[in-house]
């Protein structure tokens, strides 16, 4: 059996609870889950394997990104004739498994990461995250129009990880599947440009030395500002190797600020008058707490103390992304064009003005500490 297959089997095996269990919480038995997650591990499957071609690992496009246009791909042409036997465990897929997902993601980090990029790196990452993420939710509601959720994952997949933090943000908020795949297909369009836009600047720093850039300058600004991580290490390899090194640490610290904005922005939300209904958390006394948040934390802080070896980290990781590509096929699937064309330009406009933002004002926001801590 070829080892994504043989991920893929023992994914949907583990993810499915036993049948009592499901019974009792009047869930379906574990038969029903198996048409949807193996619908879902199939298109995963091929997702992983394009993936790793190098016409998509050159342009930064990543199995999340393929398994959502894949799964929307078969979602609005025959997934309709196999809804009824399907649809059980297609939402196990990107509910459950995109939670387990989220979870193993720490394994990826390590707290060390943050001492890697010092103070100044850190505080370049999190005043990226707080002021795009903060322009998204005001303009995108008050200028743009948009529904407060699509603001909110647009914002998300701009300020931190791209499609991973819109998939970790989705259950918080409760946004719906067309809500997702907008936010998702804005990360694509302009990470993408990223990679190009990118050394391009770089070219023309070194030519006019407006902005004084070393590699690690540059890798830092791409880390701090760049959507997907595939994208960062794209546009940080077509500089060289150190730019390419920094700007995946500096990202990797802005993966980690994943679970706190997780859990402020859950409290938030609790708080809000009506937020308690856009909330999809459980918590006590008004404060929501996203579980698998915490868990992601978990596994980072224990991934820190180095006691697996590493093929056991990269076994893991490759399970992981089963799990997520799974998720976003199961997004994938559910999401329907017409709803995504009545969405219309507005949030493909949002995520050009967030783009806009990441280029000049993050370009500011690391020259500015980088003077500070100089």
């Amino acid at each position: 059996m070829p080892p994504e297959a043989d991920l893929l089997a023992r994914s949907a095996s583990t993810a499915s609870p036993p049948s009592h269990s499901a019974a009792s919480t009047g869930s379906p038995p574990w038969r029903a889950w198996l048409p949807g997650l193996a619908l879902t591990a199939a298109i995963a499957a091929l997702a992983m394997q394009l993936g790793r071609q190098d016409w998509f690992q050159a342009r930064g496009i990543s199995a999340l990104t393929l398994s959502i246009v894949l799964g929307m791909l078969v979602g609005n042409t025959v997934y309709g004739r196999v809804t009824p036997v399907a649809a059980a465990g297609v939402g196990l897929s990107k509910t459950r498994l995109l939670r387990l997902g989220i979870v193993l993601y720490g394994v990826r980090l390590t707290f060390q990461d943050i001492g890697n990029v010092g103070w100044a790196g850190f505080a370049i990452d999190a005043l990226v995250l707080c002021s795009t993420f903060g322009i998204a939710c005001v303009l995108g509601t008050r200028v743009f129009g948009l529904d407060p959720k699509t603001a909110m994952l647009i914002g998300a997949g701009s300020s931190i990880c791209g499609a991973a933090a819109v998939m970790a943000t989705e259950p918080v908020v409760r946004g719906k599947a067309e809500q997702v795949a907008v936010a998702v297909a804005t990360v694509v369009v302009f990470g993408t440009v990223a990679i190009f836009l990118y050394p391009m600047l770089y070219r023309l720093e070194a030519v006019h030395a407006l902005v004084p850039m070393t590699q690690s300058g540059y890798g830092l600004f791409v880390g701090s500002t760049v959507h997907e991580v595939a994208q960062v290490v794209a546009a940080g390899r077509a500089v060289g190797e150190q730019a390419a090194d920094t700007a995946v640490i500096a990202k990797m610290v802005r993966v980690m600020m994943l679970a706190p904005f997780l859990i402020v922005l859950s409290a938030w939300l609790s708080r809000r008058p009506g937020g308690s209904d856009m909330a999809g958390t459980q918590g006590t006394s008004g404060i929501v707490i996203p579980w698998f948040a915490l868990g992601f934390v978990a596994v980072a802080g224990f991934n820190s103390l180095a006691l697996l070896p590493p093929a056991a980290i990269d076994r893991i990781v490759d399970i992981d992304t089963v799990l997520l590509s799974m998720a976003m096929a199961g997004l994938g699937l559910t999401t329907h064009v017409s709803a995504i064309r009545k969405a219309g330009a507005r949030p493909l406009a949002l995520a050009a003005l967030l783009f806009a933002w990441l280029v000049v004002g993050g370009l500011a926001i690391n020259a500015g500490v980088a003077r500070l801590w100089s």
